[in-house]
């Protein structure tokens, strides 16, 4: 290789090369989407009332009381000091956990480090408000959180009874930092990545970055991140050491000129990630949108491996927009690291400064500083998704809040003249023009920094939602938990405007089924309400079987699958499948829509009918509903054997048409439905009436020549038996129907028929359709030409399963209430 320019000039043309390919390998759009949070900090259980701390200016810190400081075992010595600072910031009962909900016995819940505990019950809750269960997706799912530092494991040690030991390996495996996120992923069955991450202070937004990263390497499709902190489990205060960060009257007065220092608290949050076009794309609930994150570490450009950095803080802030493509002058809003420390804040404003000061005043825009810290105090671990929660709370409320304790601006910050305030009231949050955006900022002690900027989720455009009846199943571990889940949806339905067809799509397939349930069916808010509020729950030890039913002619009536054409796609393809094989003998998308027109000519029922039931059975199975045995009525029984593999679709559809023109071609006739057992029916029988069907068992039906028909009809109303003749054209199911034997014989004959795969019901038999029956052409005809052994097929069914739940897949439930009868 040839030295001097030449060799530069090559050089510079593969760096340059490199950088394309890079930029080439990256996703054409690097924004994330928050799609579900959940958390617990000081003074707040939930996110609503986390919110109304923030946005009501009030401390989640609070004062130790002289029975929780005995209690705790603090020395009167120490209680007595000056210096002994009695504030306490945590979430209540910090210790607590559902073992049993998650599989825990009480021996094993105690070995646990409270911090698993936590981060394990909100990782679900996280789940739960993005709408996902882990077992109703494909989707990889990764965790990507830490934990603080661990004490708990020396204080079982300490404390451990002789006459019980703890078992060791169980205790290391309860309280190790980086084993957390996996314990998530095994309780909550997600296979994508699962990564502990302990960076100091930064962890939970420096676990949000990494997360972001695997999103968009495609290392999984959702990601879980946060961070939990539990480093005071019971209520106590601290002793303050003049020239430490502890605060000395237990306030982080962030920015503040009387800020002295921070205090300490627990806490855990975590947010639930996903690709924002895949969001987008499967009308994901998005809370906010993440425009870039990054991640450094300040090196030696310090005065001590624990001191913050100047240039670290503004390289780390300068890397985020740069990933992020948009200006700092953009962002309005800064939810800083703000710990009140008399070297970290005025460090931290001088990062800011020098990388959005000269901007937003070059655009003469303004920028908000605030600190979470002022409310519940520093989280360590959990301290920078707190901020992310607090900033998109804000976005949706379009509200600022107020920095607690802000009284004027700390001197060494040099606030005046900077384009940066710092609030002490809740301000509206304006968007004029630029969409609301923000930096939140995370530096660990250690020096390993993460700033992360956001924008709030673009507007949804409201549709105009149908009262149609829609499902909402609600499900627990207990009956109490259930009971609290219907209060809380009702409390929920009473507050906010969400679609209800979201709501019931989120508690079909975004919760996991657990064995307390109620399903409730309501078209509107306040018949909801209603229902929940007079609930009625059972306890379900194991999903039953279903069994399918399938109704024959009959049931039909006009226009019925008109509404399931429009809000079903996969119902609609499946109908225009069968359409495209039906094409030149039945106009089957006019006749299922159209409610002018009579349904009437068996030639025309009889594939419609099939078409209808087929794609709705496809359509439940595709919901994971799978069929644990089927019965069909007639026709019904064709449906049943299609889906069971006796003929393809295809076939069936030629075979159903073929039998309809067949049984329209022979001689009219008329049934009657009679309120009599079999037995009784048949010695009522005269010339060539014959039993067509046993519906129930008390409901027999008559095929036969029309004035034998009626003659039998007056004979059943002398005897006060009730009778009522069927809408039918023929007497089907007789001997009436033997002119089409051999014209549906020849049919049948050109169908490879096949062994059935799923169980069925014969109704010629009433038993289990056998192999050999399936695969014979004499069965089917025989099916054709006699009676319907409904009744004794159920009663099969029942014996065989006894706590089925029958599931009538047709145009009616006639066949539901001969089950039930």
């Amino acid at each position: 290789m040839t030295d001097g320019p030449d060799q530069q000039r090559i050089l510079d043309a593969l760096s340059r090369a490199r950088t394309q390919i890079e930029e080439l390998k990256k996703p054409k759009d690097q924004r994330i989407a928050i799609i579900g949070m959940a958390g617990r900090f000081p003074g707040a259980e939930n996110l609503d009332e986390f919110w109304n701390l923030l946005r009501e200016g009030r401390s989640g810190v609070r004062e130790v009381t002289e029975e929780e400081l005995e209690a705790a075992g603090v020395p009167d010595r120490l209680r007595e000091d000056p210096d002994y600072v009695r504030s306490y910031a945590s979430f209540e009962e910090a210790t607590a956990f559902d073992a049993s909900f998650f599989g825990y016995s009480p021996r094993e819940a105690e070995v646990l480090d409270p911090q698993h505990r936590v981060f394990l019950e909100c990782a679900w809750h996280a789940m739960e408000d993005a709408g996902y269960d882990s077992q109703q997706t494909s989707d990889r799912i990764g965790v990507y959180a830490g934990t603080a530092l661990n004490s708990y494991l020396v204080n079982l040690a300490q404390n451990e009874n002789p006459s019980d030991p703890i078992n060791r390996v169980q205790a290391v495996v309860g309280n190790v930092m980086g084993l957390m996120p996996t314990r998530v992923s095994y309780h909550l069955d997600l296979k994508g990545p699962s990564c502990g991450i302990q960076t100091g202070c930064s962890t939970s937004l420096v676990s949000l970055h990494e997360a972001c990263r695997a999103l968009l390497d495609d290392d999984c499709e959702i990601a879980l991140s946060g961070g939990v902190t539990v480093s005071r489990a019971v209520p106590e205060g601290y002793l303050h050491e003049p020239g430490g960060i502890a605060s000395p009257d237990g306030c982080c007065r962030a920015f503040d000129t009387k800020g002295k220092g921070t205090l300490f608290g627990n806490g855990v949050g975590v947010l639930v990630l996903k690709k924002f076009e895949d969001a987008v794309r499967d009308r994901d609930n998005i809370r906010a949108i993440i425009l870039g994150t990054a991640v450094n570490n300040d090196g030696s450009d310090k005065v001590g491996l624990i001191a913050p950095s100047v240039s670290g803080q503004a390289e780390v802030i300068r890397s985020a927009y740069e990933r992020a493509s948009v200006s700092p002058s953009s962002v309005s809003y800064v939810e800083g690291h703000g710990t009140a420390t008399e070297m970290g804040d005025p460090v931290e404003f001088r990062a800011l400064d020098e990388v959005m000061g000269d901007e937003l005043k070059r655009d003469g825009r303004v920028c908000t500083l605030g600190s979470v810290k002022s409310n519940v105090g520093h989280l360590d671990a959990a301290a920078g998704v707190a901020g992310v929660i607090k900033t998109v709370l804000a976005m949706e409320n379009r509200a600022l809040p107020p920095t607690l304790y802000f009284e004027s601006a700390n001197p060494q910050l040099g606030l005046e003249g900077s384009p940066f305030f710092v609030s002490s009231e809740l301000q509206k949050w304006t968007s004029d023009p630029l969409p609301r955006r923000a930096g939140v900022s995370s530096f660990g002690m250690g020096g390993t920094n993460a700033h992360a900027i956001l924008e709030e989720a673009p507007g949804r455009v409201s549709e105009d939602e149908d009262k149609k009846p829609r499902v909402f199943p609600l499900s627990a571990k207990t009956n109490a938990a259930l009971l609290k889940g219907a209060e809380n949806l009702v409390s929920h339905l009473e507050s906010s405007s969400q679609a209800l067809g979201d709501i019931a799509h989120t508690l079909q397939i975004g919760r996991r089924a657990l064995p307390h349930r109620m399903a409730l069916v309501a078209g509107s808010n306040k018949e909801l309400v209603q229902q929940l509020q007079s609930h009625r729950a059972s306890e379900v030890k194991g999903a039953p079987p279903v069994i399918f039913l399938f109704s024959g002619q009959g049931s039909q009536y006009s226009g019925m699958a008109a509404a399931m054409m429009q809000e079903s796609e996969l119902f609609r393809n499946l109908i225009h499948d069968c359409a495209d094989l039906l094409e030149g003998q039945v106009n089957l998308k006019e006749l299922l829509t159209n409610s002018e027109l009579l349904l009437e000519d068996t030639s025309l029922v009889q594939p419609v009918l099939f078409a209808l039931e087929y794609a709705m059975a496809r359509m439940v199975m595709s919901w994971g509903v799978q069929p644990a045995a089927m019965l069909g009525h007639s026709l019904g029984e064709y449906v049943a054997a299609c889906l069971s593999g006796v003929f393809t679709l295809p076939e069936a559809l030629r075979l159903v048409a073929a039998r309809g023109r067949a049984m329209q071609a022979c001689e009219p006739g008329q049934m009657i439905a009679i309120r009599a057992t079999s037995l009784e029916t048949q010695k009522m029988l005269t010339g060539s009436l014959e039993i067509a069907a046993t519906n129930s068992p008390d409901q027999t039906v008559v095929s036969g020549p029309q004035r034998e028909i009626e003659s039998l009809n007056e004979c059943l109303k002398k005897e006060e038996i009730a009778s009522q003749i069927l809408a039918t054209s023929h007497a089907f199911h007789s001997a009436s129907m033997e002119p089409a034997l051999r014209e549906f014989e020849r049919a049948l004959r050109e169908v490879d028929l096949k062994e059935p795969q799923l169980d069925l019901i014969s109704n010629r038999t009433g038993t289990w359709l056998s192999a050999e029956q399936a695969m014979s052409v004499d069965y089917w005809l025989e099916h054709l030409r006699h009676a319907v052994r409904f009744t004794e097929g159920v009663s099969t069914l029942h014996e065989a399963l006894p706590d089925a739940c029958y599931l009538e897949l047709g145009p009616g439930k006639i066949l539901c209430r001969f089950v039930q009868s």
